[in-house]
């Protein structure tokens, strides 16, 4: 059996009614991504931090700046007519810009699964989404299903936490992965030998997705929304968020550890690393900060 998949470009503040009003007239579904994924203007969303004008931090957009929307039709719907229905319906002055493909039965799920790739994050830790066989089967492998994560090693934030993971984790560990996401970085402190992990954070989704990623990889992790989490000491913390939240933060973080106990901080602007820094010295001692791509990672002791 055929497809029909239309392929509509839309920008941000109407991409979302687009894809609603796609559905309304028929669509079995709406993907929506980044019309400029691999080039220099392609943009992070789902929680990761992005810097804005002058540097300055801002929270990642709900939808990209430029989208591109596939939405599947059955081999005998007049998708032009439902176009047009769509953009009328969303309130767009002329159809946009377009185009159909025919797609066979396995071909939707295999477009949508070339865009991700096992990322290796060091010698012998990998993520690797649940449709690939892992590239190096006696590495640690992380399994994540992108679709559904909210953090999938692909930003530079994530990848240095689990760098700093994988060189800090030696067995047994108690670790606390505040604003957890997707729940990799505490799902890679247990397969990297901690003895146990929570993962906090604030969004209901997060949580779920949490648990089940960690099901997935057969780790026991628990993970909680922020005012239902155990108040207690950890021996490591690892908190990939934006500087604001991390600023605000310090106190609460800084009793979650032990003394002797290690922190890493990320999602960070290299120029606000100072900044950030400066607050956590009244409880921490800080290693030199690592730096990919303007991103740092902050690490230190608790006195």
């Amino acid at each position: 059996m055929s497809w029909q998949a239309l392929i509509v470009e839309a920008e941000a503040e109407r991409a979302e009614s687009l894809s609603e009003a796609l559905l309304e007239a028929g669509a079995l579904s709406v993907d929506v991504l980044d019309a400029d994924a691999g080039t220099p203007e392609e943009q992070p969303v789902f929680g990761e931090p992005v810097s804005g004008k002058a540097g300055a931090e801002v929270n990642a957009p709900s939808l990209w700046q430029h989208n591109r929307l596939t939405a599947l039709f059955a081999a005998e719907d007049d998708v032009e007519a439902k176009l047009d229905a769509a953009a009328h319906a969303a309130g767009l002055p002329a159809i946009p810009r377009h185009h159909v493909e025919i797609l066979e039965d396995d071909d939707w799920v295999r477009r949508t699964q070339a865009q991700f790739e096992p990322i290796r994050i060091s010698a012998r830790l990998w993520i690797v989404p649940t449709w690939h066989t892992p590239s190096d089967p006696a590495a640690i492998n992380i399994v994540l299903d992108p679709g559904l994560a909210f953090g999938t090693g692909s930003h530079p934030t994530t990848r240095l936490c689990l760098r700093w993971l994988d060189e800090n984790i030696r067995g047994g560990e108690n670790v606390l992965d505040y604003g957890c996401g997707s729940g990799i970085l505490a799902i890679a402190a247990m397969k990297l030998g901690a003895g146990s992990a929570v993962g906090v954070d604030l969004d209901p989704q997060a949580i779920q997705a949490s648990r089940d990623n960690a099901a997935a990889n057969g780790v026991e992790a628990a993970f909680y929304q922020a005012d239902d989490a155990p108040e207690r000491q950890f021996d490591v913390l690892v908190a990939n968020i934006l500087t604001n939240p991390l600023k605000l933060l310090a106190p609460l973080l800084a009793r979650t550890l032990h003394s002797g106990g290690r922190l890493a901080l990320s999602g960070i602007l290299e120029a606000q690393a100072e900044e950030v820094a400066a607050i956590y010295r009244q409880w921490f001692d800080f290693a030199a900060p690592i730096v990919e791509d303007g991103w740092v990672c902050l690490s230190g002791i608790k006195r």
